[in-house]
């Protein structure tokens, strides 16, 4: 039976497992951050309180991201969910003895929130590999959104569950169910024997790596759309984080079950976008989708902000989840199709860092506006100022176009052999390679060469140069120089394995402009320290 498209990878083993599990443990994080955001509306019923639980959720990933990017690129990533599973596990617990025994304060559960916070930010990067692995390319999109589905269903139920669980039992049950519901996912990671895939060259280092995650980043204009895109979304769309328990017991004068059923409503919104996604996307172009998948979002966010009944706001709340889901599934999605397989984690990490550092800026920004001029106007405030930012990035562009190239229309230059005499000297260095590439060009090509070379420093920097320049020979104007370094021997090595076929494509390109004879070797060279020469 021939699945429909918006389910289409489930059709794959580990992905249905894996997302399972992830249903279930979204259900318990949902039914944890309910619960703590009506606690400290007991504890301490200030907006800025409130706030800060949302705030203790994503202050972590902009700590975290970054180094667990990295960790997760260079150990078993099975192993470090493993391990960030366990921590949560075990803050969670300690949350619900503590709640149960009635001994936590306000700055107990920001702790504690924070904790598992930061098991979380340690977990996603690889995580969102894991998820990455097991689909292919063609289903990655869907599967990112379907990822979205099912957190969503997660938040149609949880917080329901949560409203009617802290009637029942108080905070202390759902803390408690959200503790058990990590078990689910270790469940599956240690039925699952994950296939490493060795290249035969040491780890790179944990300092190196993040430079060479930030460095492609940096260089990939896809990926560096996707996180603009991202974070002028996600900073005004946080304001209903920020203040939605207030503005359930303040403007609608209304209790926990409401608060539930609101956040459902919100997790309505996003299960049905996740589910018309697929058929979206065949209509309208991903910057598009974003644009006005952000307006219907910031609709939403002022029929909550001038709603006076539970109904009102709950529309509001469907058509905030509508837009939420579909804004952070298209970016995440470009963002994941823009990084290849060596440092997904690190870029996801990064798209992570910038869009959760929006939420927690916007999370304390709008919480505290709502304090100074009351939860209607603050939350008024958010929707025109989203509204904005969304038309004025609608130029940065997230449809970033496939480069087709065809292998016979240049040839790459071949590696030379290392004298045997410099392989011991190598093997151990720690000192920077000094790579360079000769042209010759023909005299009216200059220009067009000159661009085809704009694209070539960027493929060099995604795989790992430092520092490059491009020089012309004053004496002989045809002849062109490029020069790069990388920061070890290693380095180099990985450079072949780091290119993706864009990046081969702009090396081919700038190097169809060589004439007159065999193509120039590339030369490459060791920094030394006459002070302390090395041992061969």
């Amino acid at each position: 039976m021939r699945l429909p498209a918006a389910l289409a990878p489930l059709r794959h083993t580990l992905f249905r497992l894996l997302w399972g599990a992830n249903v279930v443990v979204s259900l318990g994080v949902w039914m944890q951050s309910t619960s703590a955001g009506w606690l400290m509306t007991s504890l301490s019923p200030d907006a800025l309180m409130v706030s800060l639980v949302q705030a203790a959720t994503i202050v972590p990933v902009f700590l975290f991201a970054l180094p667990a990017g990295a960790i997760a690129d260079i150990v078993d990533r099975r192993t470090l969910i493993l391990g960030t599973q366990s921590w949560m596990l075990a803050a969670a617990v300690l949350l619900t003895m503590l709640t149960w025994a009635h001994a936590t304060t306000a700055w107990t559960l920001l702790a504690l929130t924070f904790a598992i916070g930061a098991g979380s930010a340690m977990n996603n990067p690889a995580w969102g590999s894991v998820m990455a692995e097991s689909v292919p390319r063609r289903d990655l999109v869907q599967a990112i959104a379907l990822n979205g589905v099912g957190f969503n269903i997660a938040r149609a139920v949880g917080p329901a569950l949560a409203g009617f669980l802290l009637l029942a039992g108080g905070p202390a049950l759902t803390f408690g169910l959200n503790a058990a519901s990590y078990l689910a996912v270790i469940g599956v990671l240690l039925t699952w024997r994950r296939r490493r895939h060795a290249d035969g060259l040491p780890r790179e280092h944990f300092l190196s790596a993040i430079k060479a995650g930030t460095r492609f980043v940096r260089h990939t204009p896809p990926m560096r759309a996707a996180i603009w895109r991202a974070t002028v979304y996600f900073a005004p769309g946080a304001a209903p984080w920020a203040m939605l328990p207030l503005v359930v017991r303040e403007q609608l004068q209304e209790g926990a079950g409401i608060y539930g059923v609101l956040l459902g409503l919100m997790g309505v919104g996003g299960v049905t976008a996740g589910l018309i996604l697929p058929q979206l996307r065949m209509r309208f172009s991903r910057s598009n989708l974003v644009l006005f998948a952000s307006l219907l979002s910031y609709g939403g966010m002022a029929v909550l902000g001038v709603s006076r009944h539970w109904m009102v706001a709950g529309l509001g709340m469907l058509m905030f989840g509508l837009g939420w889901v579909t804004t952070a599934s298209i970016t995440q999605g470009a963002a994941q199709m823009a990084a290849p397989s060596w440092v997904r984690a690190r870029a996801l990490a990064i798209y992570q860092l910038s869009f959760n550092f929006a939420l927690a800026m916007g999370t304390f920004f709008w919480g505290w506006l709502g304090t100074q001029v009351g939860l209607t106007t603050s939350m008024l405030s958010a929707s025109v100022v989203g509204s904005v930012l969304a038309v004025a990035a609608r130029g940065i562009s997230i449809d970033a176009a496939d480069i087709s190239f065809s292998s016979d229309a240049a040839v790459m230059p071949s590696v030379e052999a290392v004298a045997p005499e410099l392989a011991p000297t190598l093997a151990a260095a720690r000192g920077r390679v000094l790579e360079s590439q000769h042209y010759r060009i023909a005299p009216g090509s200059k220009d067009e060469f000159l661009r085809a070379m704009v694209d070539v420093r960027g493929a060099r920097a995604r795989g790992g140069a430092v520092q490059w320049h491009l020089g012309e020979d004053i004496h002989a104007p045809e002849h062109w120089v490029e020069l790069w370094w990388v920061e070890t021997w290693t380095d180099h090595l990985r450079e072949a394995g780091r290119l993706s076929e864009s990046d081969r494509a702009a090396l081919a390109r700038a190097m169809a402009f060589h004439v007159k004879g065999d193509l120039p070797a590339t030369r490459r060279f060791l920094s030394i320290n006459p002070q302390r020469p090395p041992v061969v």
